[in-house]
């Protein structure tokens, strides 16, 4: 039973880190929307989370260095597990400076993740209120 738990809180608190760092990676792209060059990036949040938790029960094997180990998604920084999983954001029109970065398409994905960053939150916060219910029997 306590493993249960304990899982259930590890998986929630694993997607919201990965939230976390799309998140930041979203940032990163809106605040380089105006560097020549610039190519955008993003990350597949299924697979990254299903990497992430592979070493919890009922979750899929996916090869890590470790069950719990989650990478650095910032591109350029400590070269973490998540560098790799990367990708490349597809230029919806060309530009002359070569920049890949669609501000409708970053703004609408920073709103859709920070909703469920909060929705995350909000589902770890019941969780806990819950079992801290059932142990002190209120």
């Amino acid at each position: 039973m306590l493993n249960r738990t304990t899982d259930a809180l590890d998986f929630q608190a694993q997607a919201l880190t990965l939230r976390s760092e799309r998140q930041r990676l979203i940032a990163s792209n809106i605040a380089n929307a105006d560097t020549p060059g610039y190519q955008a990036r993003d990350m597949d949040f299924a697979k990254t989370l299903l990497a992430a938790t592979a070493g919890l029960e009922g979750a899929q094997s996916v090869a890590t260095s470790h069950p719990g180990h989650i990478g650095s998604a910032s591109p350029g920084l400590s070269g973490g597990s998540l560098g790799a999983d990367l990708l490349y954001a597809t230029p919806s029109q060309t530009n002359l400076d070569r920049n890949t970065v669609d501000m409708d398409r970053e703004r609408a994905s920073f709103a859709d993740n920070a909703i469920k960053y909060e929705a995350t939150l909000r589902f770890i916060n019941a969780s806990v209120r819950t079992q801290l219910s059932a142990i002190t029997g209120q």
